[in-house]
């Protein structure tokens, strides 16, 4: 059998160690957390913690980060260290449950036998091994009966009988996709579609976005760095940092004083591709406004900028975040979901505004590196759900904006049922629109790293960033 290629190598167990940390940065630390932060993880701790948080996602169906979030808040004990390790082992495994589950069948011989949380922690451990911590560590540190920690050592064996499955078998394991969403992504990327779906099942980066009414990037990455807080810039948004220590950004001073805000960089892309004037602009998907407030820094806190969305709760959060930005050109407004009282609540803005962002909720595709247990979640059935709702909500937002104004629609999806098909439904019966390349509104040295094509299509192994499409669409005058 030939050796496994570059874009396979998940699919085999390393017995290298490999950090999960995206940086070496260092954070100030009183002298309490660096006596902490020099103390080895006490294991048995960080396990609990992880079987409690991972159950909780995978028996009772919650999602990944309100169940890590409830299970830590229950954790006042671990130190920041095994807070951490607990965080990345569960979201590691999610991202590769699939893979897992098809080695430990392989490997233990009663796997499917066994009770739960003891299939459980095999998991655990499996996806440690598997993420290239060495296999007589792992063995060590997890509980694991005498048999089970042989499993263990049967894991390169699994691998190789993995490797030797065809592709079609082969794929969606090593890719821990369900089959329908490995289907598409075979179709999307083709011959690159492993390299994709590795890419998606890597940790994502923390990119904060600079609030450009109170700084730039630069000025940012000084108040960032005086605060010990290592950032090298984004390559693509010209606003974007990555931050390399590993921290809470929620408890920087900065953030607190509204100097930055939590944005992936394709995210920025999309709310560049708006170019807000300081005249009427719409943000009609708004949510918590994370991209809201990037558009009232376009517009340099002029002119209306229109929040709208249907979830009470978000709209508070907007108000908040605003509030913190220093932004005050926003009018949030709070709307039906559904229903004839949806047209009469945005009659006012029927072709007024210059621009509208219709930044569609989606299947979150595009996502998976962030939110690795929704594509559990996801069926043939809610794509068909999501596709007719876009459509729905591009035609609804479409009537606000005025004769010479754009439409820009975006998704977190990489699918081109929720993407593409959506644009040439919406065409077809629109002749009045028509398409702008996005090369054209971000420039010719930002367009040629985008590539080709009219419209803004991201993924993390082109990018780097989060899976993300935008389409602008201009109506005729």
């Amino acid at each position: 059998m030939a050796p496994p290629s570059k874009s396979r190598r998940f699919a085999r167990p390393s017995t290298k160690k490999k950090s999960s940390s995206p940086s070496s940065g260092k954070k100030k630390l009183t002298a309490a957390e660096r006596e902490r932060s020099t103390r080895p993880l006490r294991e048995d701790l960080v396990l609990q913690a992880c079987l409690e948080a991972y159950a909780l996602v995978r028996h009772e169906g919650r999602l990944s980060d309100r169940a890590l979030d409830f299970t830590l808040r229950r954790k006042a004990n671990l130190y920041s260290s095994e807070r951490r390790a607990v965080a990345e082992r569960v979201y590691a495994l999610l991202r590769r449950q699939r893979t897992v589950d098809f080695l430990l069948s392989r490997a233990h011989p009663r796997f499917d036998s066994v009770d739960a949380t003891r299939q459980d922690v095999l998991r655990l451990a499996t996806s440690r091994v598997l993420h290239g911590e060495p296999l007589a560590d792992v063995a060590r540190t997890s509980s694991l009966a005498p048999g089970d920690a042989q499993a263990l050592s049967a894991l390169p064996q699994a691998a190789a009988a993995l490797e030797a499955l065809p592709e079609k078998k082969r794929f969606p394991i090593a890719a821990s996709l369900p089959d329908f969403l490995a289907e598409r992504f075979l179709a999307l990327y083709g011959k690159d579609a492993a390299r994709a779906a590795e890419a998606m099942n890597e940790r994502a980066p923390l990119t904060v976005r600079a609030n450009l009414l109170k700084e730039d990037r630069d000025a940012l990455a000084k108040r960032l760095a005086a605060a010990e807080v290592e950032s090298k810039p984004t390559a693509l948004s010209p606003m974007g940092l990555h931050l390399e220590t590993r921290l809470n950004v929620f408890a920087l001073e900065c953030f607190r004083e509204g100097f930055l805000e939590i944005q992936d960089e394709g995210s920025q892309l999309l709310g560049m591709l708006v170019d807000a004037p300081p005249t009427r602009v719409v943000d009609a998907c708004a949510g918590a406004g994370g991209k809201t407030l990037q558009l009232a820094a376009q517009m340099k806190n002029r002119g209306d900028l229109h929040a709208l969305d249907i979830d009470e709760r978000r709209m508070e959060d907007l108000k908040k975040r605003a509030r913190r930005a220093g932004v005050h050109n926003v009018r949030a407004q709070l709307i039906p979901a559904e229903g004839p009282e949806v047209d009469t609540a945005l009659e006012a803005l029927v072709g007024k505004a210059d621009r509208v962002l219709v930044d569609a909720p989606c299947s979150g595709t595009g996502t998976f590196r962030r939110k690795p247990d929704a594509r559990y979640r996801l069926t043939p059935e809610d794509l068909e759900i999501h596709a007719a709702r876009q459509k729905a909500l591009l035609e609804r937002f479409s009537r606000m904006v005025k004769p010479g104004g754009r439409l820009i629609y975006g998704t977190c999806s990489v699918l081109r049922e929720e993407n593409e098909a959506v644009v040439e439904d919406f065409l077809a019966r629109h002749p009045e629109y028509s398409v702008r390349p996005v090369a054209e509104l971000l420039g010719a040295e930002l367009g040629a790293k985008l590539g080709p094509g009219p419209f803004l299509r991201l993924a993390p192994h082109t990018h780097g960033t989060d899976g993300f499409f935008a389409a602008v669409l201009v109506r005729a005058k």
